[in-house]
């Protein structure tokens, strides 16, 4: 995946003519457009949950007391092993988990030191040992003017919670409220790792849902849900089972995070075309989860180049911590008064890594056909929707393909080309993911007519120019089959041998 991202224009890593710089990485042009259709596609489907849900865009980088509150300051840590030979500094429980293929997520560093000697494992980079186990807060401080002193955000949900109270005050006051930000956070990752998959800079696409805890029981369209089956992977269990909501229910999981849990799934599947056997929430134990989450489970995906699965979002009940600590700091209230009581909202979190999830759907979606490498990216996310080509580049052909693309750009994400020969050029969108191509060629003037290809079945049809734009959104809209575009052209068929 490192080198089809780098040789194909989607992301290699940042600063690359000086070497590159660990834990960052820059986006080409078909990754930026990958990312900011997912980035799209995501802010469509969860502020579409709500009328009450919003974006918002609070500053990268926040007051020191943020974070003094929300606990960062004092907690956001990560164990780190460092080599007495070397030096280099590893994070512990990754090391244990490359070694020893199971997860030591939320040990303490005497725990993890206590598995390093046991199983004698040593420094990956030279083989030395691993003499101390030690944490280091993973924020980056940022030095404000003249004397004060600020972080840029590890995460961004801070922000909707410090700007939660003027907005219940614009919004009418009314709960559920939904904040989201789709942005960039900031961790200073001891050992980054697995490309886009962990950074130090990186882009997150979160909702912050304010809510009236007395009614955690209620969703006012659960019937939206009823009958829903959910991939979960219970804490303590080996295989994820499908569940449906109503024994989750029974198992003590609240209505109001259910719904959401459902709504995150039907986003992968269905949106996303995440295959059912790739997709699964993990749930978290106490042990592993924040203490002040109530609830944590994980959405997973399977990423065989990653070893199986791993973390690309999670659905976190954070309860009134955030809020509670910013009021008792700030010495500002941030309770609110509604339907005749006054109360703490609680929040539910839902949190996905924009990175992780594009390097999921490239993997995902990643096949070697013969000769030729396919993304079958869906139709919402795939950077370009329809590539145009003459041809030949004579006899006025290049030109009219040239007409053609100008008409589709108004309306579609379109790109030209007209170098090489015609499989060759299709051979170069399947590989960005193009979901169709559109050849102009000798019968186009006289019949007004295109070839149509799709990228998937490699199929083609004739369409007229006239109801071309038409087919194309049929076609991505799912409201028509391939077969329905146009014409079936009929493979030409072999000559008799004499």
């Amino acid at each position: 995946m490192d080198e089809f991202a780098k040789k194909k224009g989607f992301f290699w890593q940042g600063s690359e003519i000086y070497g590159g710089l660990a834990g960052f990485y820059d986006y080409g042009f078909n990754g930026t457009m990958l990312k900011r259709k997912f980035e799209g596609a995501w802010r469509r489907y969860f502020l579409g949950l709500s009328e009450n849900f919003f974006e918002i865009e609070p500053s990268d980088i926040m007051h020191e007391k943020v974070f003094k509150a929300s606990g960062h300051v004092d907690g956001f840590v990560d164990p780190v092993a460092k080599c007495s030979k070397c030096g280099t500094q590893h994070r512990a429980d990754h090391i244990l988990e490359d070694f020893l293929h199971e997860s030591f997520e939320g040990m303490t560093p005497e725990q993890l030191k206590k598995v390093i000697d046991e199983k004698g494992i040593k420094c990956p980079s030279c083989k030395g040992a691993l003499k101390e186990v030690y944490v280091l807060n993973m924020m980056f401080p940022v030095d404000v003017g003249s004397g004060k002193k600020g972080y840029l955000r590890p995460e961004t949900a801070q922000g909707p919670y410090v700007n939660f109270l003027r907005h219940f005050n614009l919004l009418r006051n009314r709960l559920p409220i939904g904040l989201s930000v789709v942005g960039k956070a900031f961790r200073n990752e001891i050992s980054p790792r697995n490309l886009t998959t962990r950074m130090r800079e990186f882009t997150q696409a979160e909702l912050q849902i304010f809510f009236d805890p007395s009614k955690v029981e209620e969703h006012p369209r659960w019937g939206e849900v009823e009958g829903c089956k959910l991939r979960l992977l219970f804490a303590g269990e080996k295989e994820a089972k499908d569940v449906g909501v109503e024994a989750a229910l029974k198992a003590g999981m609240p209505k109001f995070y259910l719904w959401h849990m459902a709504k995150v799934q039907q986003f992968y599947l269905e949106v996303m075309k995440v295959p059912r056997g790739s997709f699964r929430f993990r749930e978290l134990s106490a042990e592993e989860r924040a203490f002040y989450n109530k609830l944590h489970w994980d959405v997973e995906v399977d990423l065989p180049s990653l070893g199986g699965f791993r973390e690309v979002g999670g659905v976190h009940y954070r309860t009134d911590h955030d809020l509670t600590g910013h009021q008792k700091l700030a010495n500002q209230k941030q309770e609110v008064f509604l339907d005749g009581r006054r109360f703490m909202p609680h929040v539910l979190e839902l949190s996905f890594g924009v990175d992780r999830n594009v390097y999921a759907l490239m993997e995902l979606n990643h096949e070697e056909d013969g000769d030729r490498a396919v993304l079958h990216l869906p139709a919402a996310v795939a950077p370009f929707q329809v590539a145009v080509f003459p041809l030949v580049n004579k006899d006025g052909i290049d030109g009219k393909a040239r007409e053609v693309f100008e008409g589709l750009r108004k309306d579609f994400d379109a790109v030209f080309d007209q170098s090489g020969s015609i499989g060759k050029m299709y051979y170069r969108e399947d590989e960005r993911g193009t979901l169709y191509c559109v050849t102009v060629d000798y019968d186009t003037e006289k019949s007004k007519s295109v070839t149509l290809r799709d990228r998937d079945s490699k199929r083609q049809v004739r369409v007229k120019l006239r109801d071309l734009p038409g087919a194309l959104r049929g076609l991505m809209a799912g409201e028509i089959g391939f077969e329905d575009a146009g014409d079936a052209i009929k493979p030409s068929e072999p000559k008799k041998k004499e």
